[in-house]
C-alpha cells in the first residue's frame, strides 16, 4: 500500500512538473494559424450579437467581446511561444480586459456609487497588474505589488468615505487610514 502510494505520488508530480512544457511544444504553427482564424470569427460573432442590444448594455457586450479576444489572442500566443514573457503578457491582457468590462459597467451608476465602482476596478487592474509584474521579477516586486495593492484598496475605502458626512466621515477616514497603513 505505501509503495504504490509513493509510486501515484512520484507520477502525479512528474506529470505536473512536465505540463509546463507540454503545453509549450504542443501547438504547430497551422495550429496556430487556425487559431488565430477562430479567434477572429469568434470576435465578429460576439460583436454582431452585440447589435441586437441597446445603450450600455451594448457598450458593455462589446467591451465583452473585444477583452474575450484580447485574452484569448494572448493565451493562443503563450500557447504557441511558451515564452514567459507571453505568459506574463497574457496576465496583463486579462488584467487589461476585466477592468475595461468592469470600468464600462460602472457607467450604469452615477454619483459616488459610479465612483466607488470605477475605483475597485481601478484597484482590481492595479492588483492583477501587481500580481503580474511579481511573476516576472519575484524579488523586489513582491513588495512594490503589496504597495500598489494596499495603496488601490486605501483610494477605494477613501472614495466609500466621501459619500458620508461630518463625524461619520472623519472616523471613516481615520479606519480607513489606520487599516491601510497610512499616517
Amino acid at each position: 500500500m505505501n509503495k504504490r502510494f509513493n509510486l501515484k505520488a512520484s507520477l502525479l508530480v512528474t506529470a505536473l512538473l512536465l505540463l509546463p512544457v507540454a503545453h509549450a511544444q504542443g501547438m504547430s504553427k497551422p495550429d496556430y494559424s487556425a487559431g488565430k482564424a477562430r479567434l477572429s470569427a469568434g470576435y465578429k460573432a460576439d460583436k454582431a450579437a452585440c447589435a441586437l442590444l441597446a445603450g450600455n448594455a451594448k457598450d458593455i457586450c462589446v467591451e465583452e467581446a473585444k477583452a474575450k479576444e484580447k485574452v484569448a489572442r494572448a493565451d493562443l500566443e503563450y500557447a504557441y511561444s511558451g515564452k514567459d514573457s507571453d505568459r506574463n503578457k497574457l496576465r496583463v491582457a486579462k488584467a487589461d480586459a476585466a477592468y475595461a468590462v468592469a470600468r464600462e459597467r460602472c457607467d450604469d451608476l452615477a454619483g459616488n456609487p459610479k465612483d466607488v465602482c470605477v475605483k475597485e476596478a481601478k484597484a482590481a487592474k492595479v492588483s492583477a497588474l501587481a500580481d503580474a509584474k511579481m511573476g516576472k521579477e519575484i524579488g523586489q516586486a513582491r513588495n512594490a505589488a503589496a504597495d500598489d495593492k494596499r495603496n488601490a484598496d486605501y483610494k477605494v475605502a477613501i472614495e466609500k468615505c466621501d459619500a458620508l458626512a461630518g463625524d461619520a466621515k472623519n472616523a471613516c477616514v481615520a479606519a480607513a487610514k489606520a487599516s491601510h497603513g497610512k499616517s
